[in-house]
């Protein structure tokens, strides 16, 4: 950890950038693995809930394997100098990423094999190795290999007459060594474990809770891909290789196109990180790493399952009793009524709070515009949607009717490029009219507009969001998401939509702030001016929950607020490069980070006391690629209820969390609150569910249900 250096109680600008004062990016991000982590080895969580947690632990670890540490290695292929805000070079930030990974995987694997795993196997749900299974199940089992998975797989010889077989990215394979029954020269092959087929195998039959892992039945029956080879052993091994895709618009003219051969190519970059399991021989392994062209530090051994992430499946069971308690989504009042979405609009701005809030209304309000006579127009963005997406139905069936539907599908939505390719092809075949985006800049902006004529006019309804417009994180993600008929917000997402579809240049607005044109330089203003305030000795407060906090000149503009007296309450889920609490620089700077079982998504910043308090939504956190690279927007809560709403059911109880919340500290450490007491105990996600549960509510089901 770096060592925070004195800087004295009035902190002059030229010190506000010594490296002392930021955490280093990278070690942030597994800072915040490590709390997911340690939320899979809470006791408290049931089990299927601990397992999600493990699950997630090491998903963020593949992506962060394919994104960050691939960068670090270009870093260092092509000799750049530049180290990192906190002055690490990137063969030391690679060796510190080693050490945590290291630690805190073997805490995993133990988490998941000696804990997770027995606990489970006790309430009825195993998963168990083939010496294990009866012998009528093993040949259930038996006819399955025989007559599903034999034929997909392809073993693949290495010897000097056949070339090392490529090893595609995250895929889990068996490397075999057998030789002649006769002979005891070694022989080395490779099987893939078919990602097509489930990784968990039940035992006893659809509807069984007792499962094998694939490549455990693989490797009982290897004697059917090698007929007379004597099989000497056989072990797991997994490769990340680097998925980072760069979309260079100026070399090529398709942009769908272009973005359709990144994702294929993306099997093919160069390998990150190799996995093996702890039989692995060491000639085995050698002969992996040699070919990958790895180090020894980028091979990881493990006693557990690889691609634990797989395990995932497992939530799918009909096992409430290992499960947290259903949250049951509630529905606005304002659209209970079999009257339009547009009425309830219409009477004023509407704020909903995802998952607490249901995901229908936005339904409601999509699939209305489709049927309204009215409604002439539709124009919204998608960046991650999902699978079965009812919104690109909505669109497609009010394309149909003969309403002008424009979409702008963001092709770049990291690991989602392939189904949004999809749906920007079907949107197209229904008339759609779909756009790709601004040259060079990703958008991440949540908008939708919807035109409809009334009486001699025409007004215009905007929904603004802080996620992405995905019914099934909807579920999982705490977002916001506001209904507007305001004129000004109207006129702004018309504009907004020209650039995003046309050749507008418009950087200014009336209400919304927009990136990269005037976000970065509009934060700044709003933390420069509760500096003054301070300064002038009058109230001022700055509060705001984001994903992530990266951006060198937001957090040196935060720590001059905080030297001028404001204080400052941030939560930062994830990426935390602000060191709190560091005299005359961050000493009134409180960083907060809840992990709980939703994921804490959305963005809200508060500015201001008072009269003078502004709150804003917006789909960017403060990082450098949200302020310049992407499309963003930021939008002001104009209405009191709605600002009430984020400060009772978003801020507020972040701030008080005492079960869920860990406090950053300047050391870099993050320390879990503790309630006083059982009674005194406050879990914000979970005071939310409660309050919903108390009240009875009910999601009002969408048109399409």
């Amino acid at each position: 950890m770096t060592e925070v250096r004195p800087i004295g109680s009035s902190a002059p600008e030229d010190r506000l950038k010594d490296r002392s004062l930021y955490f280093n990016r990278e070690i942030s991000s597994l800072a915040f693995n490590r709390r997911v982590l340690e939320e899979a080895l809470d006791t408290g969580w049931p089990l299927l809930d601990r397992l999600k947690f493990l699950c997630i632990y090491h998903s963020n670890l593949d992506e962060f394997y394919m994104i960050r540490v691939s960068g670090l290695h270009d870093q260092l292929e092509a000799s750049v100098t530049e180290r990192s805000a906190d002055g690490l070079s990137p063969t030391e930030q690679l060796k510190a990423i080693g050490e945590i990974v290291r630690r805190d995987g073997e805490i995993a694997t133990r988490a998941l094999i000696e804990d997770v795993l027995p606990k489970l196997a006790e309430n009825g749900v195993r998963v168990v190795r083939w010496d294990a299974i009866e012998t009528d199940q093993r040949k259930d089992l038996t006819a399955y290999f025989e007559n599903v998975v034999f034929p997909v797989l392809t073993p693949l010889a290495f010897d000097p007459a056949h070339p090392f077989p490529f090893l595609s990215n995250l895929s889990l394979s068996l490397a075999i060594e057998l030789s002649e029954k006769d002979e005891s020269q070694p022989h080395f092959a490779r099987v893939k474990v078919p990602p097509s087929l489930p990784r968990l195998q039940p035992v006893g039959g659809e509807g069984s809770a007792v499962f094998i892992l694939l490549e455990d039945l693989i490797e009982a029956h290897l004697s059917h891909l090698f007929p007379g080879m004597k099989i000497r052993g056989a072990s797991a091994f997994r490769v990340t290789r680097d998925a980072d895709m760069e979309v260079r618009e100026d070399e090529a003219g398709d942009l769908l196109r272009s973005v359709a051969a990144n994702v294929r190519r993306r099997r093919f970059g160069a390998a990150i990180r190799l996995e093996v399991d702890n039989r692995c021989p060491e000639r085995v392994r050698e002969l992996l790493r040699g070919q990958l062209e790895l180090a020894l530090d980028d091979v990881y051994e493990t006693a557990g399952p690889l691609g634990v992430s797989d395990l995932l499946s497992l939530l799918r069971l009909d096992r409430q009793d290992l499960k947290d308690t259903p949250c049951v989504a509630a529905a606005s009042s304002l659209f209970s009524t079999p009257r339009s979405a547009f009425d309830a609009i219409k009477k004023g701005d509407i704020l909903l709070h995802h998952p607490y809030d249901s995901f229908d209304p936005l339904m409601r309000f999509l699939e209305d515009a489709a049927e309204d006579p009215d409604v002439l127009a539709i124009k919204m963005t998608l960046y991650r949607t999902g699978t079965d997406s009812p919104i690109v139905a909505a669109l497609a069936r009010a394309s149909e009717n003969g309403k002008q539907v424009a979409v702008l599908v963001e092709l770049q939505a990291r690991f989602d490029e392939e189904k949004n390719i999809q749906w920007a092809q079907s949107l197209e075949r229904a008339g759609v009219h779909v756009a790709y985006g601004v040259e060079g800049l990703k958008t991440h902006a949540k908008i939708a507009l919807v035109v409809r004529r009334e009486g001699n006019s025409m007004r215009r309804y905007v929904h603004v969001g802080t996620g992405n417009y995905n019914r099934v994180t909807s579920k999982i993600y705490t977002d916001l998401g506001l209904f507007s008929a305001r004129p000004e917000f109207g006129h702004d997402a018309s504009e907004l939509f020209n650039v995003l579809t046309g050749f507008s240049k418009r950087t200014k607005y009336k209400r919304f702030t927009v990136a990269p044109f005037s976000l970065h330089e509009k934060v700044l203003a709003l933390i420069a001016r509760e500096e003054e305030k301070a300064r002038a000795g009058r109230p001022s407060s700055i509060v705001a929950k984001m994903n992530s906090l990266v951006d060198a000149n937001v957090i040196r503009a935060l720590y001059r607020a905080s030297g001028a007296g404001v204080p400052i309450t941030l939560a930062v889920r994830g990426i935390c490069c602000l060191r709190p609490g560091v005299p005359g620089v961050s000493d009134r700077i409180s960083v907060s980070s809840v992990v709980g079982r939703f994921l804490e998504h959305s963005r809200c910043f508060s500015f201001g006391v008072g009269d003078e308090e502004e709150i804003y939504i917006s789909s960017a956190d403060w990082m450098p690629r949200n302020f310049f690279r992407r499309v963003e927007l930021m939008v002001p809560i104009l209405d009191e209820k709605a600002k009430e709403k984020i400060r009772q059911e978003v801020l507020e109880p972040l701030i008080n969390d005492n079960s869920r919340a860990r406090d950053l500290g300047s050391d870099g450490e993050y320390r879990r609150r503790t309630p006083p007491s059982a009674e005194n105990r406050v879990d914000a996600q979970q005071t939310l569910v409660d309050r919903l549960a108390r009240r009875g509510l009910r999601g009002v089901p969408s048109r399409s249900e």
